[in-house]
């Protein structure tokens, strides 16, 4: 039996779910479907406030997706530190920042041809 691949809009709103639940900051998401040669389809970035709560957002996505796609990410690397965080969905990789390193390597700039979508948060 084939199983049923989740479309890359219901992950993306599953991981939006995961990062909203534990109060993720500045979500964005870089669409690079019209850059050439890209390794992926969508960015998702968002920073989180310590190394604490880093981790409690990779850890809600990596709940969020495996509870209702049943889903785990191809590679995830970073938490060593937990300043940088990246979760690979193969279509989509997730980034998770803290505040410092997120300004120093400022991917939307470095991606700046890319459309980027602001997600709006309560926090």
């Amino acid at each position: 039996m084939i199983k049923d691949i989740p479309n890359t809009e219901t992950l993306i709103s599953k991981i939006i779910g995961g990062i909203d639940d534990v109060k993720g900051v500045k979500v964005n998401i870089l669409d690079l479907r019209e850059i050439q040669n890209t390794v992926c389809s969508y960015f998702i970035i968002c920073n989180g406030t310590s190394n604490t709560h880093v981790n409690a957002i990779v850890n809600s996505v990596q709940k969020n997706v495996s509870k209702n796609l049943k889903e785990k990410p191809y590679h995830t690397e970073g938490q060593e530190n937990s300043e940088w965080v990246l979760i690979d969905y193969i279509d989509v990789v997730v980034h998770v920042f803290q505040k410092q390193i997120r300004d120093r390597y400022n991917l939307e700039n470095l991606w700046g041809d890319a459309r980027s979508i602001q997600i709006a948060s309560n926090y």
